[in-house]
């Protein structure tokens, strides 16, 4: 299967877990922004083959968070890619980037299960 392909699996979990299932970080006015994203290809999947996107924040700063995302084949459950990425918040008004409202970042902490950055 071809990477550009491969890359979708990865960006509907990263919007599924910010805006549509908890933490849901959406709050008017203020967007995330994608500040690194790498992808590492370990093994080449069959098209049509079902895939399995699983993830887990790995750090919350006061402007931005990480997290990592698997994708796996799930027929063998052979781990097929890994993607890294920094997100930072952005203000859209004054498009610059700003703190996290104190209820989100509470949030994102809660689910790294560590104290914050």
């Amino acid at each position: 299967m071809r990477d550009r392909h491969q890359v979708a699996p990865h960006a509907d979990k990263s919007y599924i877990s910010l805006y549509k299932a908890p933490p849901n970080v959406a709050v008017p006015g203020i967007r995330t922004v994608v500040a690194s994203l790498t992808i590492d290809f370990h093994y080449e999947m069959k098209a049509g083959n079902p895939v399995l996107a699983q993830g887990n924040f790995t750090r919350v700063a006061e402007k931005s968070f990480s997290y990592d995302m698997r994708m796996y084949e799930t027929d063998s459950m052979t781990h097929c890619a890994t993607q890294k990425t920094v997100e930072v918040c952005f203000e859209t008004q004054k498009r610059a980037s700003a703190q996290f409202p104190a209820d989100i970042r509470e949030k994102l902490v809660r689910m790294i299960g560590t104290s914050p950055a």
